[in-house]
């Protein structure tokens, strides 16, 4: 089992800055591909991000590429999701999820077996 926490989230006018954070406890983060997804109201949850498990098997949306960063500690069994120039169709909640390497589609919100709460980014113009 893997049990993930996100914290970071709030409130930003356009242009401005958030870290979103997804702590994972349970097991050996290392091994396993992290996504970061996001779902705004009457939506479907949207790939945002993933981080494989290794350095440079990082891969984002077109939405977000430019503005978002995904990195991982995993000394810390941390993933961080840095988001600059943000905009209001940002608004929505993200969520982080976790699955063992080669699990499938990590762009697919379906291949993921462990999710975290969720945490609010509301981006007003």
């Amino acid at each position: 089992q893997v049990q993930l926490v996100e914290s970071g989230g709030g409130s930003v006018q356009a242009g401005g800055s958030l870290r979103l954070s997804c702590a994972a406890s349970g097991r050996t983060f290392s091994s396993y591909i992290v996504g970061w997804f996001r779902q705004a109201p009457g939506k479907e949850r949207d790939f945002v991000a993933a981080s494989m498990t290794w350095s440079t098997g990082i891969v984002y949306a077109d939405s977000v590429k430019g503005r978002f960063t995904i990195s991982r500690d995993n000394a810390k069994n941390t993933v961080y999701l840095q988001m600059n120039s943000l905009k209001p169709e940002d608004t929505a909640v993200y969520y982080c999820a976790a699955t063992p390497y080669g699990s499938g589609n990590y762009q697919l919100p379906n291949t993921y077996n462990y999710w975290g709460q969720g945490t609010q980014v509301t981006v007003s113009s």
